[in-house]
């Protein structure tokens, strides 16, 4: 598991199983019981504090990383890879949790 990887999450009910992407850098990943995602979701809304993501990024279909709802998950609940976002899409993100923070 790495940042920015786009993993499965089954989330508490009444949440589901989504996206997520992995937050956590990657020189503690192994060292920790739990990482820090953003959850990948379909509505899009166009704000500041998402990032489309779309088949072109290896996902099944358009949606979007919802950084306003970051959280910090057990590392032994996170399932297969779906996908890596690139280094474009990374810094999109940090923007986007920067907005999100009010940083």
């Amino acid at each position: 598991m790495n940042r920015g990887e786009v993993r499965w999450y089954t989330f508490n009910p009444p949440d589901k199983k989504r996206p997520v992407v992995v937050l956590t850098r990657d020189s503690i990943i192994d060292y920790l019981g739990e990482v820090t995602i953003a959850p990948v979701t379909s509505t899009i809304r166009d704000i500041p504090s998402e990032v489309f993501l779309s088949r072109g990024d290896g996902m099944p279909i358009d949606c979007a990383v919802n950084c306003d709802n970051i959280q910090t998950v057990s590392k032994s609940r996170i399932g297969a890879f779906i996908t890596k976002l690139p280094p474009d899409k990374i810094e999109e993100v940090k923007k986007a949790i920067c907005f999100a923070l009010g940083l």
